[in-house]
């Protein structure tokens, strides 16, 4: 049985499983397109919101360090990302990489896990364009009844209208091809990041150097119960509950992570890209250079034109100019923000569709979605029905708690990654590697250090949900994916006839 359980796919068979023309998707993009996708899912709650809570409950103006950290750990991990996506050109990401390295309930684990990290991602950030939506709307005179904003009417129904809307209209967008989205991304983020290149710019003639001062403040003891650090840091090391200091730094690195998930959906692109060998590691590790330089500088503006004590935890780059005396630029930062969340939620809505259909090809689910549309060459089937579930969760579901699972999915897909290279390394060493991640097998060690440590970060209840998913993610392995398993299949011979 364990045999099955980590029988591998090869590299070569995933390759060939793309050129069917029933299951074949459309390449159609390139480096350019590519590094514009990660620059648009990365850059949007997180430099949007984040920079506020973390600067004023964990690291102070330090927050820059805590972008720092982060950015480290994914850049590790990118480089891992890198040599899969160009060594398997497959749609799927973690998953394909997985399979074809540690085997198929792995593989199967890993995909289950992605599907739940999109899906929450997708409608975390549509619930937060809502909010933008409906705040413009608000200034304008135009106010949505409450039962069609999210919240309980007089009959205590509530749907969230705009984020349902969002998500549907984002949908439609994918079925009809993926380089009328990388068109749409591109607009997208070019407003998004003008936004944050104002912010930065005229951020910086307002800057007070007092308000650095303390750049790390003092660690303060909480009670436990009030502290936002991980309980499991406490039990594991013994550490006393602190925030600030240097421990709040970690801290708020493990919450700005959230900032930069998204270059790992550029590899779920892989089969769409017309030159992958080249083009995935330019668009995984450009997109991650760019928006971690962008990230550490807004978050050095923001927090010296405001006291890290009085940003807020909302919008802190609209009310830091606010606070200054510039409402203009407050208007504008809005409007830009909700302009950009759009992008977000159309590529995690890309990245959770092509890990479905990858692993529906592999016969892991129904073979039935993974049919690709006949003129559009899109995944229509999976499209259309996580959109339509993801549109009824942003509308129904309050999803703050469960943001967190995001962050703890895409960690543990970073851990899978870095271990699959260095398996591949020992068991595939023939293979044409167009990039090669540099010392290999420290690099993807301390890969799995990092993101390891920044779980342990998390808080436990997350750790539990998380937990309970993977359980039901088992179970549905064992009754439907491992009988209906095309590389199982296909290792079936006939027996014998008698004689």
């Amino acid at each position: 049985m364990s045999s099955t359980l980590f029988r591998t796919k090869k590299v070569e068979q995933s390759i060939r499983d793309t050129e069917e023309p029933e299951h074949a998707l459309k390449k159609s993009l390139s480096a350019l397109d590519l590094t514009v996708f990660g620059v648009g899912v990365i850059i949007g709650t997180g430099i949007f919101v984040l920079t506020g809570t973390v600067a004023k409950n964990n690291a102070g103006p330090a927050v820059a360090l805590a972008f720092v950290v982060a950015g480290v750990v994914c850049a590790l991990a990118a480089l891992c990302y890198a040599e899969f996506a160009s060594t398997v050109p497959v749609a799927g990401s973690a998953y394909t990489f997985s399979y074809a390295s540690l085997g198929e309930l792995p593989a199967w684990i890993i995909g289950w896990d992605l599907v739940l990290e999109f899906a929450l991602g997708t409608a975390v950030v549509a619930v937060g364009w809502s909010g933008y939506i409906a705040s413009l709307l608000d200034n304008a005179g135009w106010h949505l009844p409450d039962a069609l904003a999210g919240r309980d009417g007089a009959d205590g129904f509530g749907f969230d209208i705009l984020a349902a809307a969002l998500v549907l209209v984002l949908t439609v967008i994918l079925v009809l091809g993926t380089k009328l989205s990388a068109r749409v991304t591109s607009l997208v983020v070019a407003v998004k990041v003008t936004v944050v290149l104002v912010v930065i710019i005229a951020g910086a003639f307002l800057v007070d150097g007092d308000n650095y001062d303390p750049f790390i403040p003092k660690a303060q003891e909480v009670p436990a119960g009030d502290s936002l650090q991980s309980p499991l840091i406490q039990l594991m090391f013994g550490w006393a509950p602190s925030n600030f200091g240097v421990m709040g730094v970690f801290t708020a690195a493990s919450v700005v992570f959230f900032a930069f998930i998204g270059f790992d959906v550029v590899a779920t692109a892989a089969e769409e890209t017309r030159n992958p060998q080249r083009d995935m590691p330019r668009g995984i590790i450009g997109s991650l250079i760019i928006c971690t330089t962008l990230y550490v500088a807004v978050s050095i503006v923001v927090t010296g034109m405001q006291h890290y004590t009085d940003l807020s935890v909302t919008a802190p780059l609209a009310d830091a100019f606010k606070a200054t005396g510039h409402p203009w630029f407050a208007g504008f930062i809005s409007f830009g923000a909700a302009v950009g969340l759009t992008t977000v939620c159309m590529i995690l809505l890309l990245g959770q569709t092509r890990v479905f259909f990858a692993m529906s090809r592999d016969g892991l689910l129904p073979r039935f979605f993974s049919q690709v549309h006949p003129r559009f060459k899109t995944p229509h089937r999976p499209t259309i029905l996580l959109g339509v579930l993801i549109a009824i969760l942003a509308g129904f579901t309050p999803l703050s708690e469960l943001a967190e699972l995001v962050n703890i999915g895409t960690l543990f897909a970073f851990v899978v990654v870095a271990i699959g290279v260095i398996i591949l390394r020992r068991t595939r060493p023939d293979l044409p590697r167009a990039f090669r991640t540099p010392w290999v097998p420290a690099l993807p060690i301390i890969s799995v250090l990092a993101s390891l440590w920044l779980m342990l970060n998390l808080p436990a209840e997350t750790w539990l949900r998380f937990a309970v998913w993977m359980v039901i993610g088992a179970v549905v392995y064992f009754l439907y994916g491992r009988s209906h398993s095309r590389l199982g299949q296909a290792e079936k011979t006939p027996a014998p006839l008698d004689s």
